[in-house]
């Protein structure tokens, strides 16, 4: 897209800045964009959030008439993508506590209906809860979470209307759908009951920290709610929830590194948590309650952790555990869904997940088997202990997702549904592949990789490789509609698993983080390379992508090899590491301080400052970049993308678009509705599209 645009690049003030750590000084010219908490909320915007505004709107319009050529080509990728979308449609129903839940989408609503019928011989549907109602009148909804008590009677349901995560949560009475007036304000947007009048649920501090567990009792005033647990340590959050068991509410506070448990039998909603296991450093692990034992899934002496149990009085006491499930080496154990007479293991080997039965009265085992070479198998809902029957979801890169019912005691499955794609979709036409490239270091790194049947390995077909390596966070080889709109004009897909992962075990995430965070950057470079070197990806058509720390990964990239790629999208991009992670007031700053290391340490505040993207710009011919950011985003501010938009401008020696797109009503997740994020998407791949000469007819 060398053509001439309508109009210039919005310029920016620049206003000296400089920060100074060890000795050594930063420029940050384009400080002043950043707005406090207040000034991004307030009803009337002062004088200086009006001009930030005035920019984040000029940077819109910016955008719009670089892309107006193709203007289009984005209404027809919209109404493809959203004529795939079954607009009508309902989810499989899943048994708990003597109802049947599920929800709807009907034709033309943004949001789904919730509802549950009994279980019984000709019960009906009713609704517990209408988003699509909740959200009239808001630019922007999400409904967190919603948990219904133990007697049926009552939901309580949290929403947040800005996009910052701070959830409101509200009562609503099932039998007359009316809502009562008990309202809690900034929460997490989880909770647990102990009983028709007691609930529990974590409060956030300044920072949007989940600190604080409080106790409510239905009726009286939120503002005498009882705090029942603190956590002091701004390197950890908690949370709270009821055991699969119903005997238990149990509060878990964690870290990136470490864990810790307090519990409370439901019996006994006024008394005090206790902990089950101090909180030691490096240990992690997530407890499970049966009745009379505990099973704890940890990384005690076991890298890749192993399955304990003991008795519910030996908690505190590791070496009354015993082992259920050894340590391997070669496999991660991720998680675990313990029914009355089966365990199911969820396991990750060489990249992809495996799912493992035991029954537990003679240890007899099976694993479910697939089949595709790249996929992602996944267990849930499965809220009822005493069943032999386990719901688990399976999807691959060519494969829509499918709800499957398994026998574990007969080893049968059973498929209740797979997402439908309007108009058809037959796996057949296309191709999935598991890849593997080696990095510099000599360590093979997965790709999983889609193309269209028919599109040849000849070293000229675009490619778009995506990445994220941050947090142990595995990027799965889902099917995707939205997808299927490059896919068929010729684009390959591909995901590059990089170190800071967990695709191939815990070892994979260590060798992507503090010291080795290069390993996730060097990764990315090397599946490229591979791609293009195997005749995957034409030369000067690989497009790359990632979102949040994903962004970061992508910006740093750019820097170190801008040459390599067309084009760049970053979605709210993790940019500014360094001057974030030195501002604590800044939402989830204390507690990465373990992913990412502590910058007031000179080692660490070097090494951060050898990647950050907004501090390794420099003059070059970058490739096109297009940044998407969220105005109330309470993970990544929207000034780390405006800030290093600005600057890659300031730097840019050649003639590629470099944009930022601002949805001045969203937060981090982007736009909110099953429709309007569709119209992202567009933009996306029509950008994407042009960048590589796809364009064909608008």
């Amino acid at each position: 897209m060398a053509r001439r645009v309508p109009i210039d690049p919005p310029r920016l003030r620049k206003e000296p800045h400089v920060h100074e750590q060890h000795g050594r000084r930063r420029e940050d010219e384009y400080a002043w964009l950043r707005l406090t908490e207040s000034q991004r909320e307030a009803t009337v915007p002062d004088a200086h959030a009006q001009m930030v505004l005035a920019h984040l709107k000029a940077e819109n319009a910016y955008s719009e008439a670089v892309l107006a050529p193709r203007a289009g080509l984005r209404e027809k990728l919209y109404k493809e993508i959203r004529g795939r979308i079954k607009e009508t449609d309902m989810s499989v129903p899943y048994r708990e506590n003597g109802y049947w839940y599920s929800h709807r989408y009907e034709e033309g609503q943004e949001y789904p209906v919730h509802q549950r019928r009994k279980d019984e011989i000709g019960a009906e549907d009713a609704i517990v809860l209408d988003e699509n109602a909740l959200a009239q009148g808001h630019d922007y909804f999400d409904l967190a979470d919603y948990e219904v008590a133990p007697g049926n009677g009552i939901v309580a349901y949290s929403v947040d209307n800005v996009g910052r995560r701070r959830y409101e949560i509200r009562f609503r009475d099932l039998t007359t759908g009316i809502d009562l007036p008990d309202v809690i304000q900034r929460t997490s947007g989880g909770c647990a009951w102990a009983d028709d009048r007691t609930v529990f649920y974590a409060r956030k501090d300044r920072t949007l920290r989940d600190h604080k567990i409080f106790r409510h009792i239905l009726g009286t005033d939120p503002a005498t709610d009882v705090q029942v647990f603190h956590e002091k340590d701004p390197a950890f959050s908690c949370d709270v929830f009821r055991s699969r068991s119903e005997r238990f509410l149990i509060i878990t506070t964690e870290s990136t590194l470490a864990s810790e448990h307090w519990v409370l039998p439901v019996d006994d909603p006024l008394g005090v948590f206790r902990v089950f296991l101090p909180r030691e450093a490096a240990h992690e692990h997530s407890i499970f309650h049966t009745p009379g034992r505990w099973f704890v899934l940890t990384n005690r002496e076991a890298r890749n952790f192993r399955l304990m149990s003991c008795a519910e009085e030996d908690t505190s006491d590791p070496g009354r555990w015993v082992e259920v499930v050894p340590h391997r080496p070669e496999v991660l154990l991720e998680d675990v869904d313990l029914f009355k007479e089966f365990l199911v293991l969820s396991e990750r080997r060489e990249a992809n997940t495996h799912l493992r039965v035991r029954r537990l009265r003679d240890g007899r085992e099976h694993e479910i088997t697939f089949h595709d070479p790249t996929y992602v198998a996944y267990t849930g809902p499965n809220p009822e202990w005493d069943t032999r029957l386990l719901r688990y979801g399976y999807t691959s890169l060519t494969t829509p997702s499918s709800v499957i019912e398994h026998d574990m005691e007969a080893g049968t499955d059973h498929v209740l549904k797979q997402q439908e794609v309007v108009g058809g979709h037959d796996a057949g036409n296309y191709v999935s592949e598991r890849l593997w490239a080696t990095a510099s270091d000599g360590v093979r790194v997965p790709i999983s990789l889609v193309r269209r049947q028919g599109v040849e390995v000849d070293g000229g077909s675009p490619l778009l490789l995506y990445g994220y390596g941050s947090y142990g966070i595995s990027v799965e080889p889902t099917f995707s509609i939205a997808r299927l709109s490059l896919l068929d004009r010729g684009f390959v897909f591909a995901i590059a698993h990089v170190r800071g992962g967990e695709e191939m075990g815990r070892w994979w995430y260590e060798s992507g983080r503090m010291e080795h965070k290069s390993n996730t950057f060097t990764d990315f470079i090397a599946c490229a390379e591979h791609l293009v070197a195997h005749g995957h990806a034409a030369p000067a058509r690989l497009c790359c992508m990632g979102g949040s720390a994903g962004g970061l990964l992508v910006g740093a990239v750019v820097n170190m090899r801008p040459e390599l790629w067309k084009a760049a999208v970053a979605e709210v991009p993790f940019v500014d590491v360094v001057t974030t992670m030195l501002d604590d007031s800044i939402p989830l700053t204390t507690g990465e301080f373990d992913e990412w290391g502590d910058p007031s340490d000179p080692q660490a505040f070097a090494r951060m400052l050898s990647y950050s993207p907004y501090d390794n710009v420099r003059d070059s011919h970058y490739p096109a970049i297009l940044a998407l950011t969220g105005f109330h985003d309470g993970q990544v501010q929207y000034w780390e993308p405006a800030k290093w938009i600005a600057r890659l401008r300031d730097h840019q020696k050649g003639d590629a678009p470099i944009l930022l797109h601002v949805d001045l009503d969203a937060g981090h997740a982007g736009a909110s509705g099953r429709f309007e994020r569709l119209k992202e998407v567009a933009l996306i791949w029509a950008f994407l599209l042009d960048q590589v000469g796809l364009v064909g007819e608008d």
